[in-house]
């Protein structure tokens, strides 16, 4: 199991930006986290005090973020989502606490030096489904 604190190490986005709380497995084709930043009152994308559905998006990208990182071995640069298709939406929003914790899987689905293609899916801590979809994630080179 991996942590915040080593979550905030291997990806782009931190302090409250990091949604993501654990790791709870990963292997070289997929990540499996947990967060519960959904329910924080102060989370950067919530709009007047709500956090809408489409914001699982980015749960989403950062794990797939996250796990590129560790089958890398080395933190994830930045990058920017170029694309996200075949996404489906089970619920308004993401801030309800029925839901509990949230598990967020990512799949990769291929990957080279310049992208990351990965399927994802949200779900309740009692395993519904809250969103799924696909998104290319386009990567940038700092020099």
């Amino acid at each position: 199991m991996l942590t915040r604190a080593a979550i905030l190490k291997l990806i782009p986005q931190q302090g409250r930006m990091c949604l993501l709380d654990e790791v709870e497995s990963w292997d070289q084709a997929r990540i499996l986290c947990r967060a519960l930043s959904h329910l924080d009152p102060a989370n950067p994308l919530r709009r007047r005090g709500r956090l809408p559905v489409i914001c699982g998006i980015e749960y989403g990208l950062q794990a797939a973020a996250l796990h590129g990182a560790l089958a890398s071995g080395k933190p994830q640069p930045p990058g920017f989502f170029a694309s996200v298709r075949e996404v489906r939406f089970a619920v308004n929003r993401l801030d309800d606490p029925r839901f509990g914790f949230l598990r967020i899987e990512a799949l990769r689905v291929a990957a080279n030096a310049h992208a990351l293609l990965y399927a994802y899916v949200l779900e309740s801590a009692s395993g519904r489904q809250l969103l799924s979809g696909n998104a290319t994630i386009a990567l940038s080179k700092i020099t």
